[in-house]
Order: structure tokens, then sequence, then C-alpha cells
């Protein structure tokens, strides 16, 4: 297989988890070469995502690793043999990487879990309210690049919305549904499109009240992926260079017992757009 020059998140996940493998076991790259039979070059470049592997060689390498976890190892080689090239591609030199890992995770995703308190959570965005957001970015963005984020973001929503929609909840602040983004209009449009999409069976939307005390200590905004099997679940963050995305089994366990607590003390579906309907009668 040749070389990469730039990695998706998804093979660079691929790699981490194979290195993390290897290293359970106790084993060098030399001695995982070793095993193989090829030389320490080719598993550094593996474990680095810069070229792929084939199932097969996944499975050797898995087995020499001592790995038990048939479902991880399945999911592993489903990663592997994937060639598919995904609607996002289309927007590759277009638009930063780290939209296209978004992307390119979401369509992988078994189930779908966000978290926002400023904004609506980007999978139930109407355009309008997309192209208002974009358009406050400082610095300014050339008419075409506004105009591919919002393109690319309504595409998105395939997740909830296509043919195979996934599992999907929303927890979303009382204050991101107050911002009136885009105007009075915009706003009682975005509210009416959350209620509409609340009443699919697939997708949960439950609002966190102003009125919830002690609440800062938990606050987490967050877009969760989960994955095939619980240890290729993805969590994606904001960060101040661009979006973050966490693996680690340990923070990950951190951020699904934050959601958890945040779900706990959001109100319920039923609530949540009784609360959301008053807000449209209000604008």
């Amino acid at each position: 297989m040749g070389t990469r020059r730039e990695p998706t998140a998804r093979q660079l996940r691929l790699a981490v988890e194979l290195r993390r493998l290897r290293e359970a076991a106790g084993l060098s790259a030399r001695e995982a070469a070793a095993l193989l039979g090829v030389n320490s070059v080719q598993i550094s470049q593996i474990e680095a995502g810069t070229t792929g592997v084939s199932e097969q060689r996944l499975r050797r390498l898995a087995a020499h690793y001592a790995c038990t976890d048939g479902e991880l190892v399945d999911a592993l080689a489903a990663m592997a043999a994937d060639r598919v090239r995904g609607w996002w591609e289309e927007y590759r030199g277009l638009l930063p990487t780290a939209f296209l890992d978004l992307s390119e995770l979401e369509h992988h995703a078994a189930f779908r879990w966000d978290v926002d308190f400023l904004h609506v959570p980007g999978l139930l965005q109407t355009e309008d309210y997309a192209r208002a957001l974009f358009s406050r970015r400082v610095p300014e963005l050339p008419d075409d690049e506004l105009e591919w984020r919002v393109r690319h973001r309504m595409q998105r929503r395939v997740v909830i919305g296509g043919g195979r929609p996934v599992p999907y909840e929303a927890l979303v602040h009382e204050a991101a549904l107050r911002i009136r983004v885009g105007g009075r209009a915009a706003s009682r449009v975005q509210l009416a499109r959350i209620l509409e999409l609340s009443e699919a069976e697939h997708v949960t939307v439950r609002v966190i009240p102003f009125e919830l005390e002690e609440f800062a200590d938990i606050t987490a905004a967050m877009v969760y992926a989960g994955g095939v099997v619980p240890r290729l679940d993805t969590v994606v963050r904001d960060g101040p260079d661009g979006a973050v995305f966490v693996d680690s089994e340990a923070r990950l366990g951190v951020f699904r017992t934050l959601f958890r607590r945040v779900e706990a003390v959001s109100l319920d579906p039923e609530r949540s757009r009784d609360l959301i309907h008053g807000l449209t009668k209000e604008l």
C-alpha cells in the first residue's frame, strides 16, 4: 500500500488502536515486525497512519498481540478494509480537514450525543441559522468558503435525516434556544425545525433550563460519536486551534459520565418540547 500524506482521523484512529494493542502485549515495533516478517519501518508507518494495513495482516497482528476481544478485532478489520470515499471528499481542499474528519466520524457512528450551551447543535441547524453563525466569524470568511461551510453542514444532517439514521440525543441549554441567531424570523424557523426533528423516534432533544441550580460544575460541551464497540467511541470538542478529537479510554469514561449527569438534570423530552413551543410563541 502506498503512503499517505494526510491520513484522515479514522485512519489515524486505526493506527493508534494497533499501537495500543502492541504496547499492551509488551512488544516493541521491531518485535512486531519480526512476527510478520517485515521491517520495523513498516510497523511504524502503519502505527502512524501513513500507510494502510490489510485486513489479513491486521488479524495476524491482533493474534500475535493476544487480543481476545473478537468484536474489537472485527471492527478494526472493517476499518482497515474500508476504501469508500464519502460525500465529504468533495470538500477536500475547500474546507479545513477537521470538517471532513467530523463528517467521516459521523458517517460511521453507531449513535450520536450532542451537548451544547450557546448554539443549536449542527445536526439540528437550519440553513439560515448556520449561515448566520458562519457569518459572525472573525476574520470574515470569503463568500465562497462561507457557502461551502453552510452546504457542508446541511449535508451532514443525513446522519439523522437520511435513509439509515442513527439514534441521536441532543442536550441543549435554554440559552442557546433564546439567543436570536439570524434575527427573529430565522430563530422562529430554527425552533420549529427542532420541534419537527424531535418527533422522530430516533431523535431525543432535552433542554437544560435556566432554573437549574449548581450546574456550572458539570458543563461539558461535546460531540460524542459512538463506535461499533465502546472502545472506538470518540469525543470531539472545540479547542483554541480547532476541533480536538478525544479517544483515550480514561477520558472517554469521563465524558460518558458528564453526559449522563447533564442528561439527568435536563428536562424530559415532553417538557422540553413544551418549553420550545413557548419560546416559539414569544417570537
